[in-house]
């Protein structure tokens, strides 16, 4: 029996839609609506005196959310818009004009990531190294590794290859860092909620995220995890009043970093998003990623299965410890099926030079898993059969 299904009912969209896709966006909880609507009576009712009565420590206080599902301590979470703004406050706290300024990530990193990196490097003549993936699924660990060394800076890597869904061996790569004085950037958006770890016991520096995905906690609330031990050396220079000892005192010229977690915040947060997210992660952390992850390896592996049945080409691994929560086929004319599956309110999605990506989740159905591949198959008859009708009028 699978008791998630019970969790079924808190997503309105699962009313009338195949939703598919929470490897892009997370359906919305139902109690997303009430929270929203709890921010505006706050700010209708109480107007400035929100922020003295939980708005101003919303990015900590959310954070700490977070950090139970990602394994990290209270108080080293602080909450931002987006992975983009994380990790350009991160490499702000470094100095690339050093010897020490090279930036090693795989060639499969999310292409946001990749643009903060290289946009900083170029302005400072720092050095990007990208590992290439010899089958466009996986990257060699070995070669990762290999990368790394005594002017490497920074690693910001992705735990789950959003392309093929592969699981890196981020403690291979963390141990290398470290040996040689680097320091590894995770960027955990395609984990987080799915695959369950701990960013302690993984030793990663930092971890960046988002909401939008399996954390079901829509747009706009990104994540920035800094190691405790790191907290004190590290000055970003990406920064606002959020981030200084005293921000009401109001002082002109320098800052003052704070000692705690908010010397990595900026300027105002985005306390709606904030709201708004929270609902995503109560409902994570109650139902726990362990039981998550049962699941998901049970109905990414069935996916498998289908696909071969199929004869489709499967570019996610195979093995399921080395695959996170969604399955990425290569079924012909993947584009234009996943515009027909949308026709049909069945979602997912597809990315050039993958296929179509199929994400269930902890509330998806095991005959919602045997739908899709029958709609995807039935899309594909369908296209064949017009083909051949096309081509008999042709000839008569």
């Amino acid at each position: 029996m699978d008791e998630l299904i019970s969790y079924r009912s808190r997503f309105p969209i699962l009313e009338k839609t195949l939703y598919l896709i929470n490897h892009s966006l997370g359906a919305m909880p139902e109690r997303a609506y009430d929270r929203l609507r709890d921010y505006a009576e706050m700010w209708a009712t109480r107007g400035i005196r929100a922020w003295e009565e939980g708005w101003w420590d919303a990015p900590v206080a959310v954070g700490d959310k977070i950090a139970r599902i990602i394994g990290a301590d209270p108080g080293s979470v602080a909450m931002h818009q987006n992975v983009s703004v994380c990790q350009s406050i991160i490499i702000s706290c470094f100095d690339l004009s050093q010897k020490r300024n090279k930036i090693v990530y795989e060639a499969m990193n999310f292409p946001s990531v990749m643009y903060v990196y290289e946009a900083h490097a170029r302005a400072a003549r720092a050095r990007i190294v990208e590992v290439p993936s010899d089958d466009g699924i996986t990257i060699d660990t070995q070669r990762m590794v290999d990368a790394i060394d005594e002017e490497t800076l920074l690693v910001p890597i992705s735990h789950v290859l959003f392309k093929s869904a592969y699981i890196q061996d981020v403690k291979a790569i963390v141990e290398k860092a470290h040996r040689v004085g680097a320091l590894v950037v995770l960027d955990a958006y395609q984990s987080a909620g799915t695959v369950p770890f701990s960013v302690k016991e993984l030793d990663v520096d930092f971890a960046t995220g988002g909401s939008v995905k399996w954390l079901c906690g829509g747009p706009g609330a990104g994540y920035l995890y800094v190691r405790p031990e790191l907290r004190d050396k590290l000055e970003p220079k990406v920064t606002g009043w959020m981030a200084h000892r005293a921000p009401f005192a109001f002082e002109p010229g320098e800052i003052d970093y704070a000692s705690d977690i908010h010397r990595f915040l900026h300027g105002s947060p985005a306390i709606p998003a904030l709201y708004a997210a929270e609902s995503g992660y109560d409902i994570i952390n109650e139902v726990g990623v362990e039981r998550i992850r049962a699941k998901s390896i049970r109905q990414t592996s069935r996916l498998i299965e289908l696909a071969d049945e199929q004869g489709w080409r499967v570019n996610s691994p195979r093995d399921s410890s080395k695959r996170g929560g969604s399955v990425i086929i290569g079924a012909p004319h993947s584009g234009e099926v996943v515009r027909e599956l949308s026709a049909r309110d069945a979602l997912v999605d597809y990315r050039p030079g993958a296929g179509i990506r199929i994400g269930p989740h902890f509330f998806n159905t095991d005959e919602e898993v045997e739908r899709i591949v029958h709609e995807i198959k039935d899309i594909l008859e369908t296209k064949a059969y017009e083909k051949h009708l096309a081509a008999s009028g042709a000839k008569s």
